[in-house]
């Protein structure tokens, strides 16, 4: 039995033109996007266990926005100031290539990472929420900050998301970032097309 055609779905998110433009970054466009994790990819509250051991909430839609900006040609970075097995355990699950743990240093190991994908700051975003963040927000083509960043993270941000860290506030820095490329119709188009493309 044939399956129906899917009619196709247009786009239903938006952001401003001016806001776009600074989102595509230098001539060659954003090539790759350096998320925090504390604050950013969670919620910035940590859970310690009688034993010590640490737990901390993910949102799967920011993991599903980490893995659209692979398929879109942008790529996801992680740099954070603390190490423990669940934020490993979760980069890992993501299939991130590129990630620093422990950096007490987040511009150091930002150099360091854009060295080895040769890469410059003209095509590099960075999503950060607080003071450790700022040396890589200042300099980054474009930079996202949550809406519950402190205000110093707001206030160098060109986006400041509706979403709040650990809440789709990633997924909203991923979406905007693939609109701009001129990705996100294509990638969505593409997951209407899944049962429809097979046998």
């Amino acid at each position: 039995m044939a399956l129906p055609q899917n009619p196709g779905l247009a786009p239903a998110l938006g952001f401003p033109p001016e806001l776009l433009l600074k989102a595509q970054g230098g001539g060659l466009g954003i090539r790759a996007a350096i998320f925090d994790v504390d604050g950013v990819l969670t919620d910035g509250r940590i859970y310690i266990g009688e034993r010590g051991e640490e737990f901390k909430a993910f949102s799967t839609l920011d993991g599903q926005g980490l893995k659209l900006l692979v398929q879109g040609g942008i790529v996801p970075v992680v740099i954070t100031g603390r190490d423990s097995p669940a934020v490993r355990r979760r980069v890992a699950d993501l299939g991130i290539a590129h990630a620093v743990y422990g950096a007490h240093d987040k511009l150091a190991a930002a150099v360091s990472v854009m060295a080895a994908l040769q890469l410059g700051w003209d095509t590099l975003a960075v999503m950060g929420d607080d003071w450790p963040d700022l040396p890589l927000m200042t300099r980054a083509a474009f930079a996202c900050a949550p809406a519950n960043a402190h205000a110093e993270a707001r206030a160098v941000a060109h986006h400041v998301t509706t979403a709040v860290g650990g809440h789709g506030a990633a997924r909203e820095c991923c979406d905007l970032l693939l609109i701009a490329a001129g990705r996100y119709a294509e990638l969505l188009h593409g997951q209407l097309l899944t049962l429809d493309a097979a046998p």
